[in-house]
């Protein structure tokens, strides 16, 4: 098992790619910690997940809870080796409609609270652990109406690769996994319904080269590597997990003739 006796953190572990990242790591042999604001789903993941998992109701724009969280982590499982930085919101901000404080929660909630995570969970850091930062590939795709979130993906790029200069001499790595679409919760407000889903997803896929949307587990596996010693030489670089959206972009079905 690839995480044999180590220990995890991941925020947003209740749903989505947190909670497949939470059961990969669970199965591959690591003590996991996951928090998440909905104690319905919670306490579902947790009963899902087992022993090896404890669950820690916590807001990633409270940094004391983050601290409490990391610190009770730390308690149950002992220091950490992995910590998952997955929490985040969507948010649509179209120029000439936004106030202020809509942008600002973005924001702050998928760059400004990363960051206070990370801070959180230093102290109970183990030397030579592995930080994952969560993106998207909005960070560099330009979709119209996404100006904060963009914003927000595209900072934890930048700030991943200062905390991997300042982590280094504690061989701390500091990586980003930056999704495509993917089957998540994320969906629920652009597309309330399964019939609405199945029009995204359709959409999605024609745009993508591989010709389909990302399944959780998919992203999750990317964490599992960067979380691993297979990529203990591996430092502040962000990784893709698109399906080409990115890297061939010309190769999606809706350009095939």
């Amino acid at each position: 098992m690839r995480l044999a006796g180590k220990t995890a953190l991941i925020t947003g572990g209740n749903s989505g790619i947190g909670l497949a990242t939470a059961r990969l790591f669970v199965a591959e042999g690591a003590k996991v910690t996951i928090t998440g604001r909905d104690a319905a789903r919670l306490k579902a993941a947790a009963e899902e997940l087992g022993a090896a998992a404890l669950a820690v109701e916590a807001d990633v724009n409270d940094v004391a809870a983050l601290e409490r969280a990391a610190a009770q982590a730390a308690e149950r499982f002992g220091k950490l080796d992995i910590l998952f930085a997955n929490a985040g919101i969507p948010g649509v901000t179209p120029l000439g409609a936004t106030t202020l404080d809509a942008f600002e929660h973005v924001i702050r909630t998928n760059l400004t609270a990363p960051f206070f995570t990370v801070q959180a969970a230093l102290p109970h850091l183990n030397d030579g652990a592995s930080i994952i930062l969560n993106s998207s590939v909005i960070a560099v795709l330009g979709n119209p109406g996404y100006s904060a979130y963009a914003a927000s993906k595209a900072g934890l790029r930048g700030m991943a690769r200062v905390m991997a200069s300042e982590l280094s001499p504690r061989n701390i790595r500091v990586n980003v996994v930056a999704p495509g679409g993917a089957r998540t919760p994320i969906w629920k407000d652009a597309a309330p319904t399964d019939q609405a889903m199945a029009v995204l997803e359709r959409r999605i896929a024609a745009a993508t080269p591989l010709g389909r949307i990302a399944e959780p587990e998919h992203i999750a596996k990317t964490v599992l590597f960067l979380a691993s010693d297979d990529a203990a030489h591996i430092q502040g670089v962000e990784i893709f997990v698109d399906g080409g959206t990115t890297g061939s972009p010309a190769g999606a079905p809706i350009y095939r003739g």
